[in-house]
């Protein structure tokens, strides 16, 4: 799948079960979908910004290098989720769903801890 392979390891062991980040069967297939068009590609970026109405907003990217702040999820084979760890703290225990709704089709975040959303569904907030 990869042109180059750069070997990470999930650096997450003691991060509680119910702390990481996963991500359903159907996301996994569409985030690999993905990464088969960027040989650069080595997994799944995750992140959060300050913006929006509500405070914050997911920012995704293919991951193309670890850095070092970041926290490495493997939820599949051949799919690593890169959190850096100031995002971490918004995002602990969301679990990524990929949703069909009519001819839309996109990431939904199901993050235990987000306490309100925007009326547009771009931003949210943490208590």
């Amino acid at each position: 799948m990869n042109a180059t392979v750069i070997e990470t390891r999930d650096n997450t062991a003691d991060v509680p079960a119910a702390e990481r980040v996963k991500a359903t069967d159907k996301a996994v297939r569409h985030i690999l979908k993905q990464m088969e068009t960027d040989p650069s590609a080595i997994g799944f970026r995750l992140e959060v910004k300050r913006t929006g109405c509500s405070g914050w907003m997911y920012v995704v990217d293919l991951a193309r290098e670890p850095r070092d702040d970041d926290l490495i999820f493997n939820v599949a084979d051949g799919l690593d989720i890169f959190v850096d760890k100031k995002s971490f703290e918004f995002v602990h225990g969301t679990e990524i769903d990929f949703v069909s709704e009519g001819l839309t089709r996109h990431l939904v975040f199901n993050n235990p801890n987000v306490t309100a959303e925007c009326g547009c569904g771009e931003s949210f907030s943490i208590d």
